[in-house]
């Protein structure tokens, strides 16, 4: 395979005391990307606004790809997209592919380059990380690059949620995939989160994506190799904008006389995607007209389809430029997931003016300051329970658009920017590791 374009740049032209990073993405990049990708983009982005002069970091990140390449944001920050060796495709085919890892436990290409990188920053548990912990090990001390780790999804809870997925497509055993207690998801989720724990404890640094997670991170590591690691909002992108109902009707037929309530993620069981449909459909059998619209894809599309009919319009996965405008011209969303760390679509969200729903216990409600004023939170976490809170918002317009108003003022005034999440949270986190091992 022909080096990539890139090489001349990177480490081997940067000034010596500018510490070079590789951050490993190992999921598809695309335009329609999940939040994880997303993540990523921002903070190269923000690296790539720096001011002139201000150039003390080297930033490249890796990710998959259907082919080998380069895109330069800057001098000093790139995008290197590399092939899979394995794809989780193969194991699953009807996984949606901006959810696509590389399951193999060694990827040769990755292994060549990252001996370039003075920092190995891991966010993900698969095929770049395993390549990097087998190359760390065998490295003696003096020449160890420093590691650090970020964590971005509940990769125990994923592993557990698509190993039942698995399970219940097996003929005879599909009876077991949702039974509590059943033994191959839990065992999954067992032996994922003692491979997790294992890769943690390795890192000089990991950054939690939330108060919840820094305690259960510290448990692991102990408090004083973990840090924040904020989410940030694009204000810009994320607003409200009373143009936007008009055109998500004309462009997509939305119905224009009944609330929108939105469902943005994976349609499949790791969001609970049914749980919001099961919801509205229990809405409609009471005579409350009301619609859902969802963003994105997965297994669970046709069973969404199925339950709703004309009730749910699916416009599949959306780039960023426009999907903020199908939230500006929505009611309500609802995000019953419990895997994620964060929820960056919660906060986009409540900036384009969205009361939000989400469910008692999950990560996703530290967005919210003043809980039953700016958003939700759902205790009951059945779809009886959800279809009352939505009910309840829904029967009372006045109080929707209040909450609304407050959802968008908490994000103005206490969401961070992705930039100042770069210079805060990350930045010096990746220069007191390259200066810890500059003395060693």
């Amino acid at each position: 395979m022909p080096f990539l374009r890139c090489s001349p740049l990177g480490p081997a032209l940067r000034p010596p005391d500018v510490p070079s990073v590789a951050v490993l993405v190992e999921l598809f990049r695309s335009g329609s990307a999940g939040g994880h990708v997303k993540c990523w983009e921002r903070f190269a982005e923000a690296a790539a606004r720096r001011a002139v002069g201000s150039d003390d970091i080297d930033l490249t990140v890796y990710v998959l790809g259907r082919r080998e390449g380069v895109e330069e944001l800057s001098p000093r920050v790139r995008f290197i997209s590399l092939r899979p060796v394995f794809s989780a495709r193969a194991l699953m085919p009807g996984m949606s592919g901006v959810d696509v890892t590389d399951l193999s436990p060694f990827h040769p290409r990755l292994a060549g380059l990252l001996p370039r990188h003075d920092i190995w920053h891991l966010t993900h548990a698969f095929a770049f990380s395993s390549t990097a912990v087998r190359l760390f090990r065998s490295t003696a001390p003096p020449q160890r690059p420093g590691l650090i780790c970020s964590v971005h999804s509940d990769v125990p809870l994923l592993a557990s949620v698509y190993a039942r997925q698995a399970l219940a497509k097996v003929p005879g055993l599909s009876r077991w995939a949702h039974r509590p207690g059943s033994g191959l998801p839990d065992a999954v989720r067992r032996l994922a989160r003692r491979r997790h724990e294992r890769l943690l404890r390795m890192c000089d640094r990991v950054l939690a994506a939330s108060p919840g997670g820094l305690e259960e991170i510290s448990a692991v590591t102990g408090p004083d190799r973990v840090s924040m690691l904020r989410r940030g909002v694009d204000h810009e992108r994320f607003r409200p904008d009373p143009a936007a109902r008009g055109e998500l009707v004309r462009r997509h037929r939305v119905p224009a006389d009944r609330p929108l309530v939105l469902f943005v993620g994976r349609v499949d069981d790791s969001k609970r995607a049914v749980l919001a449909a099961e919801a509205v459909h229990r809405l409609r059998r009471r005579g409350r007209a009301v619609h859902l619209v969802v963003v994105g894809s997965g297994t669970d599309e046709d069973r969404v389809a199925r339950l709703l009919g004309p009730d749910v319009t699916r416009l599949g996965p959306q780039p960023q430029h426009l999907l903020n405008r199908v939230y500006a011209g929505c009611d309500v969303f609802v995000f019953p997931s419990h895997t994620e760390t964060v929820g960056n679509v919660v906060a986009e969200a409540m900036a384009s003016r969205l009361p939000v729903l989400l469910p008692e216990g999950a990560h996703t409600t530290q967005w919210l300051a003043e809980p039953g004023r700016d958003g939700i939170v759902v205790e009951h976490d059945t779809p009886q329970g959800w279809a009352r809170a939505l009910e309840d918002l829904l029967a009372h317009p006045q109080a929707r658009v209040a909450m609304g108003e407050r959802a968008a003022a908490t994000a103005r005034l206490r969401h961070p920017s992705w930039t100042q999440v770069f210079e805060e949270d990350l930045l010096p986190v990746w220069h007191r590791t390259a200066r810890r091992h500059q003395t060693v």
